[in-house]
């Protein structure tokens, strides 16, 4: 699941006149970006949600992605948040557990790709989110102040509001249908669903080996692409 329905508000002028998804780092659409690494991983089939200028991603991935098995889940009619979003989406994705990806994020592998690092690592039998996190001091461009706490065995934590977490969600994760259930409502975010797999001790993180950015707002593409320049051939 490719999570691309956002209106992109941050990222404007940018998207005056297209969907994040298929704003630029170094010539490469942030939607081909992810299906790159997801294409590496041995994922043929792709649902992605769209809202803002969703044509142009229906588009898109006619043209580019003739060999992956892609259905996109439409929002047209009303953006539904993250949480939302998985849940109409549901319906579309066959396999469980499933990976689900924002598409503002742009990372390196360091060695085995993250999505099979996330499919390899995964437990059903004591996980229902297992999500790829990078250090804080790793997170380039990050304007938050950390997501998560992460205990020995990978069992995550909130930060505590007064305090910097020292993981940054990398907007990867695997989920277990099983937990995306009773909706509050139409629209909400997909934090719900994780508190409730926190609450029960279900909620565990994996730290990523590579590079990892924040692409959501302008500035970022150009210091991602600077950034990723020092580091050819690493």
């Amino acid at each position: 699941m490719i999570m691309a329905a956002g209106k992109g508000t941050r990222m404007m002028p940018l998207t005056a006149d297209r969907p994040k998804p298929l704003i630029e780092v170094g010539g490469v659409a942030l939607l081909d970006h992810v299906l790159d690494h997801l294409r590496d991983a041995g994922v043929g089939k792709v649902v992605i949600n769209a809202h803002y200028r969703a044509s142009q991603v229906e588009d898109h991935m006619a043209r580019n992605a003739n060999d992956l098995d892609v259905t996109i889940s439409d929002e047209r009619d009303l953006l539904l948040d993250t949480g939302g979003g998985l849940v109409r989406a549901l319906p579309l994705i066959t396999d469980d557990p499933f990976l689900c990806v924002n598409a503002d994020n742009w990372w390196t592998d360091a060695g085995e790709n993250a999505f099979a690092r996330l499919m390899r690592a995964w437990d059903g039998d004591i996980m229902d989110v297992l999500m790829l996190l990078v250090p804080f001091n790793n997170a380039y461009n990050t304007q938050g102040q950390g997501d998560f706490d992460m205990a020995s065995d990978g069992l995550l934590s909130r930060r505590r509001p007064d305090e910097q977490g020292t993981f940054v969600w990398t907007g990867i994760q695997m989920l277990s249908k099983r937990l995306i259930v009773d909706a509050p409502s139409d629209v909400f975010s997909t934090n719900v669903f994780w508190d409730r797999a926190i609450a029960q001790g279900r909620c565990f993180g994996l730290e990523h080996k590579g590079l990892w950015f924040d692409v959501g707002y302008p500035a970022a593409i150009t210091a991602t692409e600077q950034k990723l320049t020092e580091h050819v051939g690493d």
